[in-house]
């Protein structure tokens, strides 16, 4: 009987701390920040800002916070920062801001999430904040921009949606080379054009005949401009 009892205590404890993992792993604090600050405020980064914004964007609060917070070491600075964020996002108020004068006459105090948000909820959130929203991050978002920035537009619209996954410029991988298409079909333009919004079989024998699936949501303006690049490659 002791036996079967500790074996039921032993496997109570087995689920519930299974529960209590899942539940973990359920928060997904990008989403959840998605889902209960983005009405307010701008989560890019780097950050967009607007004249007539709501609230500050996230980064410059991600920011502020971490460097305004009161930390005997490097250490505290993030769990505290954690904390700050869900008292401050249910019991919000002037005196606990770390805003400068104008930001709050320009934004206001924010109001209050009490019942819209969880404290489970805001410890992820806070947590993929800080994570996410961090001079490394922005550095390299910069540069990446930057790189986007020198490209032809062509170029950046093949990026966006995902061609180079199946082309390379000089290089056959899943399909053919955008050199090669461009070989072929040289100043085809309108054959291109169907190719990329109806999707392509049985064009390209040396690709063993693969299908090119169809992207006609891809505005037709683009599709030109992604043409034009690709026929000058």
């Amino acid at each position: 009987m002791k036996k079967q009892t500790l074996l039921v205590s032993l496997l109570a404890l087995v689920v519930f701390s299974g529960c209590k993992e899942e539940h973990k792993i359920a928060l997904d604090g990008q989403k959840l920040l998605e889902q209960k600050c983005s009405a307010c405020h701008n989560l890019d980064l780097p950050p967009k800002t607007y004249a007539d914004e709501k609230a500050p964007p996230m980064m410059a609060v991600a920011f502020h916070i971490k460097d305004f917070i009161h930390a005997t070491n490097e250490s505290e600075k993030i769990p505290k920062a954690i904390d700050f964020v869900k008292d401050y996002v249910v019991n919000p108020s002037a005196s606990k801001s770390f805003c400068d004068k104008k930001s709050l006459q320009t934004y206001g105090v924010m109001p209050s999430q009490k019942g819209k948000v969880t404290q489970d909820e805001l410890q992820a959130i806070a947590e993929y904040m800080f994570e996410h929203y961090t001079v490394k991050n922005l550095t390299e978002a910069q540069a990446q921009q930057n790189k986007l920035a020198k490209m032809a537009p062509g170029e950046r619209l093949v990026l966006k949606y995902k061609c180079v996954g199946c082309h390379k410029v000089d290089k056959d991988l899943v399909g053919p080379s955008f050199s090669h298409i461009a070989k072929r079909y040289g100043s085809n333009t309108q054959e291109m054009l169907e190719s990329i919004t109806n999707g392509s079989k049985g064009k390209w024998k040396m690709m063993h005949n693969r299908i090119m699936p169809a992207f006609a949501n891809i505005p037709q303006n683009q599709k030109e401009t992604m043409v034009s690049w690709i026929q000058k490659q």
